[in-house]
């Protein structure tokens, strides 16, 4: 098992980034956990690269799960409606409004 720590800023403009950070760990076997601790600002397109990394990987038989989610990247998952998609679950938390989630 492996972690990845995800970017503070998940911008529209670092998506590019992320898709390359996460690309070596495609294909990696056994549990990768992503962790979101420090996740600030989110932008869809963002969550979209997530999302297809987390679909392939499950595809392939290998999970991915998410550690120490802000309420920042839970909300915006929430307000994408890909809560289930990612694997995380809605709390109270999530009832916040996020800036730039959209």
């Amino acid at each position: 098992m492996s972690t990845v720590a995800l970017s503070q800023d998940l911008g529209i403009e670092s998506t590019s980034d992320l898709k390359q950070q996460l690309a070596p760990h495609l294909a990696q076997a056994g549990e990768l956990r992503l962790d979101a601790g420090q996740v600030s600002r989110v932008h869809t397109a963002a969550m979209q690269v997530l999302c297809a990394f987390v679909l392939a990987r499950r595809q392939a038989g290998h999970n991915t799960v998410f550690d120490n989610v802000t309420d920042t990247f839970r909300d915006a998952a929430r307000l994408l409606g890909v809560l289930q998609a990612l694997g995380l679950e809605a709390t109270p938390d999530t009832l916040k409004s996020v800036e730039n989630a959209a």
